[in-house]
């Protein structure tokens, strides 16, 4: 199950309970699902219960109990969970999660690629300055894997907007970022929020793990990696149960891919793998069989998930126009 469809699977329970007579509010046009936040739990979080608090007249843990009892028994939903002051946290039953890592590995690097904007041209207005060029170029691929075009128009510095277009001008690079090669250099101006001063330094070209897109590039080469050492373990990938977690992540890269492209902003894209980065790396080390140990269908779904993660990575990387080595 995808976010778009927990999202219709949670306004479906706020449709039903107003229909039954337990809430009294007007059913809203859609509903937000993301990553729980801290102190929740399960694959998804929903804060709709507060939402609709003030208008049913009810505190929100009371609003949170009735939808919860429709949700319950929601195809596709294993468990759901009150938190806090009436947050909805779902889990997913471990077959929804193994269809995400197929839809991944059916899509590929396309995966989250919509025609959300299909016909649409985003007209941008931007300076003769290097940072925003590059990312004008990052939004180009973004806006493209929805559906969409964008136009880029070029304003001398002082020059007032006009028009239909929408003006990007990103804080610049302090100073010149071509000595950290193409891919650092496209990172270190994509990374931060557009606000924000990029810092251009040999920190972006270190091999460690305080260097985000090394994170990133190297659990999407670890990820390659693992399955060659599985084929010559004489065994492949099957999609199953586990990694909720990451899964999550997995499931809501289409969400994220959609909001940068409707917010103008590449970093969210970028933050978003190092997370995924992150996920995955944990998981690395149960991947594989060790010592005498037979592989497994544990070890196959592990594999299957590795290998989505790893797909996501190269596409996101791909969007901002940075190289995703297989190895490294």
């Amino acid at each position: 199950m995808t976010p778009v469809e927990l999202s219709r699977t949670v306004l479906h329970a706020v449709r039903r309970a107003v229909d039954e007579g337990e809430l009294t509010v007007a059913v809203p046009e859609k509903v937000k699902v993301g990553p729980p936040g801290p102190g929740g739990c399960g694959d998804y979080a929903t804060n709709v219960a507060l939402q609709l608090a003030r208008p049913a007249g009810r505190p929100p843990r009371q609003v949170a109990e009735v939808l919860r009892s429709y949700l319950a028994g929601a195809e596709g939903v294993r468990d759901v969970a009150v938190t806090g002051p009436g947050f909805l946290n779902i889990s997913l039953d471990g077959g929804a999660g193994a269809e995400v890592v197929r839809k991944v590995l059916r899509d590929g690097v396309r995966y989250g690629h919509s025609d959300a904007l299909a016909g649409q041209v985003l007209a941008l207005r931007v300076p003769y300055e290097v940072r925003a060029e590059v990312v004008a170029d990052a939004l180009g691929r973004i806006v493209a894997s929805q559906g969409g075009r964008v136009e880029v128009l070029h304003s001398s510095p002082g020059e007032v907007p006009h028009g239909q277009a929408v003006d990007l001008r990103p804080v610049p690079a302090p100073e010149d970022p071509v000595p950290l090669g193409p891919d650092a250099a496209r990172w270190a101006l994509l990374f931060p929020a557009p606000h924000d001063r990029p810092r251009i330094g040999a920190e972006h070209l270190v091999q460690r793990e305080s260097n985000p897109l090394f994170r990133v590039r190297y659990a999407h080469a670890r990820t390659r990696a693992l399955g060659r050492n599985a084929a010559d373990l004489g065994f492949g990938s099957e999609p199953g149960p586990g990694g909720d977690a990451l899964v999550a992540l997995l499931a809501d890269h289409p969400r994220i891919l959609a909001a940068s492209a409707a917010h103008r902003a590449p970093d969210r894209l970028a933050r978003h793998l190092v997370t995924v980065a992150d996920a995955v790396l944990a998981l690395l080390p149960g991947v594989l069989p060790r010592g005498d140990e037979k592989p497994s269908a544990a070890h196959r779904a592990r594999l299957a998930l590795a290998e989505a993660a790893g797909t996501v990575l190269a596409g996101g990387l791909s969007l901002l126009g940075i190289d995703a080595p297989d190895h490294l």
